[in-house]
């Protein structure tokens, strides 16, 4: 009797234990009564009826990852290109996570390998390899509305690498090449006609200030010659009056001075070394003595002059 009490407590200490259920934080726990769902546990401490309920599935609520498979595909253009991904997910409803799909990662790697291969197979080589983001979006967007069913929430569809074959990586190089060598050529082109047209521009303004400078210098020219002959008039009426009021020696001193002048420019010309006029110097003295006379007789009036505007201040 003894031993078969101790037997029959051992065995409901058993029963008790596998009655406590603790879940995890991050985990959710179905639970089947002769194999029928009927709740589901939380994270934290649960006790189930023994021998009527069980655990049936131990779902991981947590966001996991899926590693999407190499594969090849066909572009739109006919090219094979090798491609795979990885995709992000949680599940939203453990139920159905248990009990509407069989091997959810399964399901969910060969759903992403299907739709990879739809939407590839609609685009050029081209706008594969430049548009990923598209191609991720429009994956995101198939894969979540199909995995609904399932009660998972697709995150994130990213697709890794896109092998295009050699030959036509070569191809894209060399073009790629090419274009750039174009771009270069392009701008050298440009820089070298862009400095031309800045040369031109130069030489034209400097054509301009130059003609600029030219012109005030002749009207500068011509303003100093008009000024000179103003000069000459002037001095010319002036003898002419002396001459007019009797008075030979003024004509004496311009002839004298003007004399005099042509002699100096004919000495100081740089083209004549030797110099042999028939000059009459008795004529030259003369002249000059003229001239000393009309220097004196302007100072005796000068004094005169100035004597008589003395006496008019005494007086």
């Amino acid at each position: 009797m003894e031993i078969v009490a101790v037997a029959l407590l051992i065995l409901v200490a058993v029963v008790l234990l596998k009655s406590v259920v603790i879940v995890r934080q991050g985990y959710e726990y179905t639970v089947e009564n002769f194999g029928k769902f009927t709740r589901s546990l939380t994270p934290g401490f649960h006790v189930l009826i023994p021998v009527f309920e069980s655990i049936g599935a131990k779902i991981n609520r947590k966001e996991q990852v899926i590693e999407v498979a190499s594969q090849e595909v066909i572009t739109k253009d006919n090219a094979m290109v090798k491609v795979n991904g990885v995709l992000f997910y949680q599940i939203q409803d453990a139920v159905k996570a248990a009990y509407q799909v069989d091997d959810l990662d399964y399901a969910i790697m060969n759903l992403v390998m299907t739709n990879i291969r739809t939407v590839i197979g609609s685009m050029e080589i081209d706008e594969l390899l430049s548009q990923r983001n598209i191609i991720n979006q429009k994956l995101l967007d198939v894969v979540d509305v199909a995995t609904i069913p399932w009660g998972v929430k697709v995150t994130r569809v990213e697709i890794k690498d896109i092998a295009p074959p050699k030959d036509l990586t070569d191809a894209m190089a060399r073009q790629m090449k090419a274009e750039r060598n174009k771009r270069a050529d392009i701008l050298e082109a440009e820089g070298l006609r862009q400095s031309e047209i800045l040369q031109a521009e130069g030489s034209k303004q400097a054509a301009i200030l130059e003609a600029e400078g030219k012109k005030e210098a002749a009207f500068r020219e011509a303003e100093a010659r008009e000024r000179s002959a103003e000069a000459e008039a002037k001095a010319t009426y002036m003898v002419s009056e002396a001459i007019a009021k009797g008075d030979p020696k003024a004509l004496n001193y311009f002839l004298g001075q003007k004399y005099i002048e042509a002699l100096q420019g004919i000495v100081t010309s740089p083209n004549e070394k030797l110099l042999m006029l028939p000059v009459d110097s008795t004529q030259v003295m003369g002249t000059v003595a003229g001239i000393a006379e009309l220097v004196k007789d302007s100072l005796k009036t000068s004094e005169k002059n100035a004597v008589s505007a003395s006496k008019k201040n005494k007086e």
